[in-house]
């Protein structure tokens, strides 16, 4: 017998052995790898980011070009999503709910004010690149309807809505595969999806685009669910967010004749009331004309902003809901922006850090110590406030999606965090085979519309 161990091999040759020339070598490959990669890492540092003093890694981030690079947690690392918009001619009632009864309300009459956003998200997700013609392949689908404008406008009333809605419904065989899961729907106002008085039944499990987190002031539930549903910027004019020249231009802090404003009216809301009596006490510290929506007394465009932008801090109390318009439009005339709002939501709150560019104080102590507070505030910490909420303020501005910061691109990002790859519905099935069947086992693809709903 041999002294020598015997090595066991899947191969017939022996292994060679690990020289002391292997192990140096091994040991200066691994020296120069750890050296050039922290040289190759100090040649690249971190972009700077606008919302997070902190560098915290699940928020959002500007690189050096000004693109907006969104947090990999939750949302993967880069946007692939398909989202199938209904056409308005496919579906029976679709075009009532766009233009009216009769058809006579135009999309353009909608693009202004806060009902805005309704039209504008049809219309660039129809240019988007993410947009998909086929319903087979589709992450999400998108169902435009502008019937906040449409009611105010007379072309349905409450009672119409409610039916023409139920009534598209019943004809998407894809909303029922889903329970409404994957289907999107826009309403852009105070009233969020109360516009549609049968929501709870029919589209309470759908994703919903709103500026509303609250209307539990006149309703007895929100139809704002934080966990599906998501809070869009309300609709600023587009003569402030257009690139270049705009119909007005921030003054320097100095120049400024008010220490705040509040323009608005007072629509009988205990906050906006404080604050006009406060207007009557501190005259040269707060501004709070009551805005008219006719007469000589009525501001123009211009000059609303010109006021807006005349105060150092624009306050935005609660209205007939808890979301306001002078929130976003206060980025644009660059005052710093106070929430007087204790329930109100905002935008893209998994990524951004509003501390860092707004003001919220209760809502209760609305009197002489809030002007106190603000005339406390240096103005180069104003500033400061001002220049982050100036690198934010992209995600306001409702443009295409191929923007590297804008509303849609930030909604694309949370839309992909809400596509499901399971669909589930009290009315959908499924079999061993992976067929997907309704009650009476028949095959998805051989649904016909119309269907029932609940």
């Amino acid at each position: 017998m041999s002294p020598k161990p015997r090595i066991f091999s899947a191969h017939s040759h022996t292994a060679p052995l690990c020289s002391r020339t292997h192990q140096i070598a091994a040991l200066i490959l691994v020296t120069a790898t750890f050296f050039f990669t922290r040289l190759f890492d100090q040649s690249f540092p971190p972009s700077p980011c606008y919302l997070d003093r902190h560098l915290n890694p699940h928020v959002a981030k500007t690189n050096d070009a000004g693109h907006l690079l969104w947090p990999d947690r939750g949302y993967g690392s880069r946007l692939s999503l398909k989202i199938y918009v209904y056409d308005e001619n496919e579906i029976d009632g679709l075009k009532d709910l766009l233009y009216g009864r009769d058809g006579s309300i135009s999309s353009n009459a909608c693009l202004k004010g806060q009902w805005g956003s309704q039209v504008k998200i049809h219309r660039l997700l129809l240019e988007s690149r993410f947009r998909t013609r086929k319903k087979e392949e589709a992450d999400l689908f998108f169902v435009p309807a502008y019937v906040k404008c449409v009611r105010m406008l007379g072309g349905l009333n409450d009672k119409e809505i409610n039916q023409t809605y139920v009534k598209v419904l019943s004809q998407m065989p894809y909303f029922r595969r889903s329970g409404g899961r994957d289907h999107i729907f826009v309403f852009p106002s105070g009233a969020g999806a109360h516009l549609f008085r049968s929501w709870a039944t029919y589209i309470n499990r759908s994703i919903i685009l709103t500026p509303e987190g609250d209307r539990t002031d006149k309703k007895d539930t929100s139809a704002f669910n934080t966990w599906k549903d998501i809070i869009i910027p309300g609709n600023v004019d587009d003569g402030m967010t257009k690139t270049g020249a705009t119909v007005f231009q921030p003054l320097p802090l100095s120049k400024r004749k008010y220490l705040a404003n509040y323009l608005g009216r007072a629509q009988k809301k205990v906050g906006r009331l404080k604050l006009i009596e406060l207007a009557k006490q501190y005259p040269d510290k707060l501004e709070c004309p009551e805005l008219q929506f006719s007469g000589p007394n009525k501001l123009g465009r211009v000059e609303y902003f010109q006021h807006l932008g005349n105060s150092k801090f624009c306050l935005a109390p609660r209205g007939e809901s808890s979301w306001t318009l002078r929130f976003y439009e206060s980025f644009f005339v660059e005052c710093v922006p106070v929430i007087l709002s204790d329930q109100v939501e905002l935008p893209f709150q998994n990524v951004i850090d509003y501390t860092e560019i707004s003001i919220k104080w209760p809502s209760t102590s609305i009197g002489p110590e809030l002007l106190d507070y603000l005339a406390s505030i240096p103005d180069e910490v104003i500033e400061q406030i001002i220049g982050r909420g100036r690198q934010v303020r992209c995600l306001w501005v409702y443009a295409p999606d191929s923007e590297p910061c804008s509303t849609m691109r930030a909604l694309m990002w949370e839309l992909q965090r809400k596509v499901r790859q399971f669909h589930q519905s009290a009315e959908t099935f499924w079999l061993h085979n992976g067929s997907v069947v309704n009650r009476n086992r028949v095959e998805f693809a051989k649904w016909k519309p119309p269907m029932p709903l609940p």
